[in-house]
């Protein structure tokens, strides 16, 4: 059967990146999104597609030093996340990721912050490297990593699919969340649900 391009079905060339679904992100974590675990079953599903049809899937997280530059101690933003090598940095227990995930650690020095996988990571050479020209993303947060990914993404070229279904915002001011969905689908970015795969 010959590929559609408007359909979302996965195939090769597709690729499946899930954002930063980390314990610190889920409620009860350092720096909980709401309702950040409802995402996790349904990436399962995401995953368990992309993990049959044997394409690729990337993770990013992020990998911080206790003294990172976005932490308030330090003058940021942010109470004290994801800190490299501890329970709050690991990927959330319920998230079936496959042995062959290819995992990108970002944010890793601790004079910059990164909000996007793409930022001083290997991220595009490795999806270069796999044949990839579409990217599926979802994860957290909508209006921070997700949206900072997407926009990256669509800068290097990649067509994107952004997992309606499966991403969950900060809501830091009330709208953000659907505001970074509005700029996402402004830049390039199909907003797409789990049913639509077929």
């Amino acid at each position: 059967m010959a590929h559609d391009p408007n359909r979302p079905t996965p195939w090769p060339g597709d690729a499946l990146l899930v954002v930063d679904v980390q314990n610190d992100f889920l409620p009860g974590g350092a720096l909980g999104v709401p309702d950040g675990d409802a995402v996790v079953p349904v990436l399962n599903r995401y995953l368990a597609r992309f993990a049959t049809a044997g394409l690729p899937i990337f993770a990013t997280r992020d990998w911080h030093p206790a003294d990172h530059c976005s932490f308030q101690a330090q003058g940021g933003s942010w109470p004290p996340h994801c800190v490299q090598e501890t329970p709050g940095a690991e990927f959330a227990p319920g998230l079936e990721l496959p042995d062959a995930v290819s995992r990108i650690a970002k944010a890793i020095g601790t004079e910059k912050d990164s909000y996007s996988g793409f930022e001083d990571t290997e991220l595009a050479a490795e999806l270069r490297a796999a044949g990839v020209s579409r990217l599926l993303i979802g994860g957290l947060a909508t209006d921070y990593c997700v949206l900072n990914t997407v926009l990256d993404a669509l800068r290097e070229g990649f067509e994107v699919l952004l997992l309606a279904d499966a991403i969950r915002a900060v809501e830091v001011q009330p709208g953000d969340g659907d505001a970074a969905i509005a700029r996402m689908t402004a830049a390039g970015a199909v907003p797409i649900l789990l049913e639509d795969l077929g």
